[in-house]
């Protein structure tokens, strides 16, 4: 395997050791190369001085924050940098130049010897086009297109190859995706996030089948990603890259069990497990990844390092073997690292303050009774396996959220969390049943897209004051209750000034939260809030909504597929199965002891190191034609006949002995 070396592509040593042996056979080879765009004026430096090789038949994980130059170098890999890009150091994929090298000899490689699954497949596949028509434009013929679609494990594949993009769930457009990357028999595959957008259990699936298919074709595959946990599902080796450089590279379980770089070990203690503290706030990396068009004299992680000293200021240290397999851009030596932070790790995390509890039931919130919300599909948006134009999203959903608690709603797409949640906010109005509000006050919602959710011409002080026209406020009690709520979310007063576009995801999403909380809600409703972002920012925006809620006194609903951040940011989790609730209880027993089978295959999803997630087989049916009987029963490991009878009415019961409830006929702990 390859490694990162220094600018002179002199390999280190230790004890007279090569870091790495020699790569005779390498796929892609990259030699300190340096990225420069060119943007109002000003050199933006995206790589920084990258080197490595990737091995033939090697899984590469690329990890790091956003702006640390991921897609960048992927983007290098595949001879798709933007024109006017300036571009120096070598990048060889299989023996071609993707620098310098012929225009025509670049599209002959990436026809023959490249692939590349990008993070949403919507936005890659052709709206108008069916998915044979795609998938053949890649294979060559239908015939080879159908071998392709049943290679990726797409059921009833001839069906598939009529269908349009929107006919598929996200899983099966990202498994179309990777079967035209295939189409070509690649050396080397570049996977950017493709599995960010999905839910842990599809998540899962195209894992599986990446690493399937590496050992069937022998292809190299470099794994762009921002979860540690999923980079160790599947990686051979790491490279942490930050700010533009590699920050250390080496075997998979050396890097993720004994980091050399203070960098990467503050994404792993930012990083969320089923076994987090739920008392103390999560850690998260102080600062934010510099400018890529601030120079940098020294080590680009210096002024967030707890380690830094004033030598790590004077020039950017150069990769340095720790171990034959392994280097660190560090110049503190690899059990130095591991010794002090692992001790400065150990409970330094803020505790949240107690909530009061007197013994009484809390008054209601928000109370829903057998809520339903059907939509009239038309007939050209028609599933052809569908039985009618009727889309159950809701299917008789009762729930009761008490003043001040947080409650999570997880569960595959298509389970009707988001109907959920606007039904509460008064987005959508259901079909049948009853959504009950604290009377005089309206909830409020925070979104997953930050950037799409904020006009783009207006400033954030705009944005926000826009919520307290009508309050009878003066313009300089407005500006001022604008640099209040901005001081309350973490972010300085002069970002007032700034617009969504000038700002970064984590500051966005805290623009998001102070917009719904500069007047306080009853409700805070969010909608998968931190599922984009980097660990480190993820975790500094869940303390910001554990801090809001005990400070504003307010209830919060949070919808998302990550069980981690359900079991952290929540007092009590609902599972959601195709419109309805399946199980809900304390956090702790629903996460810990699953008594749904469904509930149980959500947890064995989740990646984590040095555990393989397990796969859930087969994918939720139609809303359009729900089973009869328990909706999960055609997936379920323990289904039983009567699961699947018409007249069977699955109800959520308590479980004796156990605070929670459960739709299920079992009853019983899995």
């Amino acid at each position: 395997m390859g490694i990162a070396v220094s600018h002179d592509d002199a390999v280190s040593q230790v004890a007279g050791t090569p870091a790495v042996p020699p790569v005779d056979d390498a796929v892609a080879t990259i030699r300190d190369l340096r990225v420069t765009f060119r943007r109002n004026g000003r050199d933006v430096h995206a790589l920084r001085g990258v080197s490595l090789t990737i091995g033939k038949g090697e899984i590469l994980g690329l990890v790091g924050e956003s702006g640390s130059g991921k897609s960048v170098l992927g983007f290098s890999m595949l001879g798709l940098l933007p024109p006017q890009t300036r571009i120096d150091g070598d990048v060889l994929v299989a023996g071609s130049d993707m620098v310098d090298g012929d225009a025509k000899a670049i599209r002959a490689v990436r026809r023959l010897d490249l692939g590349a699954v990008f993070q949403d497949p919507m936005t890659s596949l052709n709206p108008t086009m069916r998915i044979g028509k795609q998938v053949e434009e890649a294979a060559g013929s239908q015939d080879e297109a159908l071998r392709l679609l049943t290679a990726v494990g797409i059921p009833d594949p001839k069906r598939r190859l009529r269908a349009y993009p929107h006919e598929l769930s996200g899983g099966l457009r990202q498994r179309v995706m990777i079967a035209i990357a295939i189409a070509g028999n690649p050396d080397l595959i570049i996977a950017d996030e493709p599995t960010t957008a999905l839910d842990v259990t599809v998540q899962a699936q195209v894992l599986r089948l990446l690493r399937r298919l590496r050992d069937e074709i022998g292809c190299s595959i470099v794994f762009i990603t921002h979860d540690l946990g999923v980079a160790a599902q599947i990686s051979d080796r790491i490279a942490v890259l930050y700010a533009g450089r590699i920050a250390e590279i080496g075997p998979t379980a050396s890097v993720l069990g004994t980091p050399a770089h203070p960098y990467t070990h503050g994404l792993l203690r930012s990083r969320l497990t089923l076994t987090t503290a739920r008392d103390r706030k999560l850690a998260a990396l102080a600062g934010s990844v510099p400018s890529a068009v601030t120079p940098l004299p020294g080590c680009a992680f210096e002024p967030r390092c707890p380690l830094a000293t004033d030598d790590c200021t004077t020039s950017p240290p150069d990769p340095v073997a720790v171990t034959p397999d392994r280097t660190s851009a560090c110049i503190l030596p690899l059990e130095q690292v591991a010794e002090e932070l692992g001790t400065k790790a150990t409970n330094t995390e803020e505790p949240f303050p107690e909530a009061a509890d007197d013994g009484a039931e809390l008054p209601a919130s928000v109370v829903l009774r057998d809520v339903t919300k059907t939509f009239t599909v038309t007939k050209r948006w028609l599933d052809r396996s569908s039985g009618g134009g009727k889309l159950q999203a809701l299917r008789g959903v009762s729930l009761r959220v008490a003043h001040g608690e947080s409650i999570a709603l997880v569960g595959e797409s298509g389970s009707g969390k988001s109907t959920l949640l606007r039904a509460i906010a008064g987005l959508e109005k259901p079909t049948t049943g009853e959504v009950s509000l604290v009377a005089g006050q309206r909830p409020q919602m925070v979104f997953q897209d930050a950037g799409a959710s904020l006009t783009p011409w207006l400033s954030v002080g705009e944005l926000i004051s826009e919520r307290l026209h009508g309050s009878g406020m003066s313009r300089a009690q407005r500006r001022d209750a604008v640099v209040e709520v901005l001081r309350r979310v973490g972010l300085p007063a002069e970002i007032a000034k700034s617009r969504a576009g000038q700002l970064s995801g984590g500051q966005r999403q805290r623009v998001s939260l102070a917009r719904a909380t500069v007047v306080p809600p009853s409700v805070l409703l969010c909608d998968e809030p931190t599922s984009a972002l980097d660990v480190s920012l993820a975790a500094s925006v869940l303390n910001l909504i554990g801090d809001l809620r005990r400070t504003l006194d307010m209830s919060v609903v949070f919808v998302t597929h990550d069980l981690s951040v359900a079991r952290v940011v929540a007092d009590r989790i609902a599972v959601m199965y195709l419109g309805r609730i399946v199980e809900i209880g304390p956090a702790e027993q629903v996460i810990g002891a699953p008594a749904h089978p469904y509930t149980q295959a959500l947890v064995d999803s989740i990646p984590d190191l040095g555990r393989e997630s397990r796969v859930l087989p087969g994918e939720p049916a139609s809303p359009l034609s729900p089973p009869a009987g328990c909706a999960f029963h055609p997936r379920c490991a323990i289904a039983l006949d009567a699961c699947s009878g018409a007249d069977l009415d699955v109800r959520l019961e308590g479980i004796p002995g156990n605070p929670h409830q459960v739709a299920c006929i079992e009853r019983k702990a899995i």
